[in-house]
């Protein structure tokens, strides 16, 4: 049969292969193994009376409780379609360590030897005459023609027979319970009694009987015909089933064998490691387990420390706690239990806490502000203030700095009525139960009263803003402390970006390098490392060879949060005032907000020294209801004005900016006090101009001293001097620069008048350009004023002159020649104090200098004209006739003497000889004319010797007098000259 001769599936050979050299014959050559569990019981071989046959497997029952390798098991469908790849990948191990696989060479094994053709040359020998055997019994059977042709005709007599039967019998789903199955196969019709067909009914069903039993024998006829066809494979199953069964039993005894040493290596060489990873692995969970109940009893004592530290004001301390707790609850203890209610706790702690910090706020700007006003301007309490901003900036309370605004404006008020009660008090005069309102009582002080009070509140003000100048600074300071932490974190976040860039390379390489240890992580869980690397926190607690902290120091602070302290970094910091602070990384304010806020703040020092300008403006206003302060003369006013101007100055020097409240009152009040100052001198100028006779006036000392004190280009008053012993006498004439002037008691006092103008700009410079315009006008309306009283005789109806003399002309022109002689040492004044775009004020100088120039040159006009009409009518009845000199000439003579006695001391002798030079032509013009009226010529005859006599006679007295003697009279002139 061929069964015999049949390949066996172990190879047999007597060779001395080095691969099968140990094999000595067929029981040897295989290893014992045991056979996998079977899921249907076992039938008994050959092999019966070894009652042991069936227990050698493996054996569900007995071993389910015991883990062996078979244990080890693998949804190979789930292994092969990871959803976590892009793709499906082939290679098993990438389903079990991940993507991050790296797919390397396995090394060959030293223990296995390289497997070539050669090894299976000698199977080959032994299996190539078999294959021919086969081949040849292959051949032997039947003819394939003739076997084909008997099973052709075998089929077709079968299958008629087969078409026979019906084919309801052929249906897979053929069941005589259906009823319409039932029906078809034994129809009713072959069953029914009635109407005497009995007997033909009973014909019927045995004809049925007989058709079934014929497709019966039909169908046992082609299953026999089919077993006949197929009784030569059937047999040699049946014979092949014996040699099978000693195949499976000799397998089930080598799977035996190696399950036994497998469990031996088990035992001995993977049990002790695998327990070691368990021992490993529960000591790390132990640890973990004792740490987060430490942390858990750390947690515990949040609510009693916070409560410590707010006793102790240490809002900043008592919210980092807050938070860390918050963060440890949210990462490491989130869904215990009995903390499920923590969480919002910690939260209403918190709102508690900003509601505190604001309340401790306010009350630390009120005791800062209101504390006694000395000249110690320290900061109160630095420490406690920098906690509390830092506090306030780590809740984004960014409005706080209103609260000490509004303490500002409430302490501004207080430090001017306390100094008014504190003042009030002192002075006697004032009854304090008659006169309630303060306000009343202040406007009862006279002004060195209110001055020294006004000089307090100032002093109070200043010492004000340099404390809250120190406070805001330092608050200031904590603001740029942490902008600068927030710029440091950027910098570092930004540095270690770059390195972990350049680490990421190494990283990958150590990774590959130590790939062989993901083995072990294995064992740990999902992705679970273990504790030294999994969780640097325990790894700062505990190391391999260490023990966890005792039972007994839960409560110590180093076993406090660590794992969370760990993500907390801070640094110190400094501020101006040498208090240390510790900025934490969690202040999420952005550089825009601290910026803003930075800049509220320095807006909060501005709005303190409009506050105290403001209240001063309103302490001023209350003094002036009863116009007190228009009253004031100029010297309390340029006092006043300068005490507010260094305060001003004060102000601006500490914050940093001009405030324009006080500048501007200041500035209106200057403005009636230029009125009043102007109003005042103009008046008095006026009165001065009304009862002036227009006669010279003798020289005080100190007026001479006043007009040397200008001589150096410079205008200030003299201090006055102690009075000597022997007073100086008056002088007849006021010196300036060398010349004599002879001057008026109203020029005297007008040049004074001026010099208070441009001392008055030194002493209040805001009132410069109103001062240069009220200066002006008194410079014109003294120019206009004295031209009505002298030129235009007025002075004869206001004082009752009985004429206007040359003498009172001459000394007019005189002091208009004085003060024009001031007016550019007064420009240069006001040039020095004005601003450029003012400049095109300096203008209205010009034109009082153009205009006193008219007036002086008028006045010269006015005496030529006196001696004009005394030419006119003393030439007009001249006649040439003896004696000589004429009576008309000697008369002509005394008025010209009269005329130089009354100018000569009054004018300098240029302008003299001037002046008489034109009264001269005047002269030789009128005698001229009345010469040609006489038709007397220069032609040697008797009358013109007469007349030349009187000439000669003329002009002898003329040059006589003092100061004329080289004037060149030119008297040639009074004759016609020849055509």
């Amino acid at each position: 049969m061929a069964s015999s001769h049949s390949s066996s599936p172990v190879p047999q050979s007597n060779s001395s292969d080095a691969f099968f050299k140990k094999e000595v014959d067929a029981t040897k050559r295989f290893r014992p193994v045991q056979s996998l569990p079977d899921v249907c019981p076992k039938e008994p071989t050959g092999n019966a009376g070894n009652p042991n046959n069936l227990h050698d497997s493996p054996s569900l029952v007995v071993d389910q409780q015991r883990w062996t390798i078979y244990h080890s098991k693998v949804n190979l469908p789930a292994a092969l379609n990871d959803p976590r790849l892009a793709k499906r990948e082939s290679d098993f191990f990438t389903k079990t360590w991940g993507v991050d696989f790296v797919d390397t060479e396995v090394t060959p094994s030293f223990y296995l030897p390289q497997i070539t053709k050669e090894h299976f040359a000698l199977y080959q020998q032994e299996i190539t005459p078999r294959e021919k055997v086969h081949e040849r019994c292959k051949n032997i059977g039947t003819p394939k023609d003739t076997f084909d042709r008997t099973l052709l005709h075998t089929h077709d007599k079968s299958r008629t027979d087969l078409e026979q039967v019906p084919k309801i019998f052929m249906k897979p789903d053929f069941a005589l319970e259906d009823s319409l199955t039932f029906n078809a196969v034994l129809p009713w019709s072959h069953f029914s009694t009635a109407g005497g067909k009995g007997n033909r009914d009973a014909a019927s069903s045995k004809l049925l009987q007989e058709k079934l039993s014929h497709y019966l024998d039909i169908v046992e006829v082609n299953i026999a015909h089919q077993i006949s066809l197929r009784s030569e494979a059937f047999f040699h199953a049946m014979t092949s089933q014996h040699e099978l069964q000693d195949y499976l039993r000799k397998t089930s005894q080598a799977v035996k064998l190696l399950r036994e040493k497998i469990a031996k290596i088990d035992k001995v060489m993977c049990e002790g490691s695998l327990r070691v990873l368990r021992l490993s692995l529960t000591r790390n969970n132990c640890i973990k387990a004792y740490n987060k109940l430490k942390l858990m009893a750390t947690v515990h004592q949040t609510q009693p420390t916070v409560q410590l530290l707010l006793s102790t004001s240490e809002y900043v301390g008592a919210l980092d706690l807050i938070a860390t707790t918050q963060e440890v609850l949210q990462q490491e203890l989130q869904g215990i239990h009995s903390f499920r209610h923590l969480g919002s706790q910690l939260c209403e702690l918190e709102k508690l806490i900003d509601k505190m910090m604001i309340a401790e706020f306010s009350t630390y700007a009120r005791n800062d502000l209101n504390r006694p006003l000395e000249d110690d301007c320290q900061i109160l309490e630095e420490e406690r203030l920098v906690s509390l901003v830092f506090g306030l900036l780590k809740q984004r309370k960014l409005n706080f700095y209103e609260i000490y605004g509004d303490e500002m404006i409430n302490t501004a008020k207080n430090i001017i009525k306390q100094c008014v009660v504190n003042t009030v008090s002192q002075i006697e005069e004032i009854d304090t139960e008659v006169v309630v309102k303060l306000a009343d009582q202040m406007r009862m002080m006279n002004f060195p009263q209110w001055f020294d009070l006004l000089k307090n509140i100032f002093s109070k003000f200043t010492i004000f803003l340099k404390r809250v100048k120190a406070t805001l600074n330092t608050i200031r300071s904590v603001v740029f402390l942490v902008l600068d932490k927030n710029q440091k974190n950027r910098d570092l976040e930004d540095t270690l970006q770059k390195n972990s860039a350049k680490e990421s390379m190494v990283d990958s390489e150590v990774a590959y390098l130590t790939h062989e240890g993901m083995f072990i992580s294995d064992a740990f869980g999902d992705g679970e490392l273990p504790a030294g690397a999994a969780d640097p926190a325990s790894q700062r607690n505990t190391s391999p060879n260490s023990e966890p902290c005792s039972s007994d120091s839960v409560s110590e602070p180093e076993c406090a949060t660590d794992s969370s302290s760990s993500k907390e970094h801070t640094s110190s910091s400094v501020t101006p005032g040498g208090v240390e602070m510790m900025i934490s990384n969690d202040m999420k304010l952005t550089d825009m907000e601290l910026f803003r806020l930075a800049n509220n703040i320095q807006e909060l020092l501005y709005n303190a020294s409009d506050i105290c300008h403001d209240r001063s403006v309103k302490f001023l206003m209350a003094r002036a209801k009863d116009g007190f302060l228009e009253k004031l003369n100029s010297t309390e006013f340029v006092t006043l004005s300068r005490l507010m101007e260094g305060f001003i100055l004060d102000t601006e020097q500490i914050c940093g900016r001009k405030s324009m409240s006080l500048r501007g009152a200041l500035q209106s009040q200057a403005n009636r006090f230029v009125n009043r100052f102007h109003e005042e001198r103009k008046t008095k100028l006026s009165l001065l101009l009304d009862n002036e006779r227009w006669k010279q006036a003798e020289v005080p000392a100190e007026f001479q001293d006043l007009v040397d004190s200008v001589s150096d280009g410079r205008i200030s008053l003299p201090e006055k001097k102690p009075t000597a012993t022997e007073e100086r006498k008056p002088a007849e004439f006021l010196i300036v620069e060398g010349q004599k002037y002879a001057t008026v008691g109203t020029v005297l006092l007008l040049i004074r008048i001026i010099l208070e103008y441009c001392q008055c700009v030194d002493n209040i410079p805001s009132i410069t350009t109103d001062m240069l315009t009220r200066l002006s006008d008194l410079l014109k309306y003294f120019n206009s004023r004295s031209c009505q009283l002298v030129l235009g005789a007025g002075a004869l109806q206001v004082v009752g002159l009985k004429t206007i003399t040359t003498k009172n002309l001459a000394l007019s022109s005189r002091c208009l020649q004085l003060i024009v002689h001031y007016i550019p040492i007064i420009r240069a004044h006001f040039e020095a104090r004005l601003q450029p775009k003012q400049f095109s004020m300096l203008r209205h100088f010009d034109h009082i200098t153009k205009d006193y120039h008219d007036h002086i040159a008028e006045i010269s006009a006015k005496l030529v004209a006196i001696m004009d009409s005394l030419f006119d009518k003393l030439l007009s009845k001249y006649e040439v006739k003896a004696p000589v000199p004429s009576a008309c000439f000697r008369n002509i003579c005394k008025q010209m003497a009269k005329m130089h006695e009354a100018i000569y001391d009054l004018l300098p002798e240029e302008q003299t000889q001037m002046l008489f030079l034109r009264i001269n032509a005047s002269y030789k013009l009128h005698l001229k004319r009345q010469l040609a009226h006489l038709n007397v010529v220069n032609d040697g005859g008797p009358l013109n010797g007469l007349v030349t006599s009187d000439v000669a006679f003329y002009t002898g007295n003329l040059q006589a007098l003092k100061g004329l003697n080289k004037l060149d009279l030119n008297m040639a002139e009074i004759w016609e000259q020849k055509r």
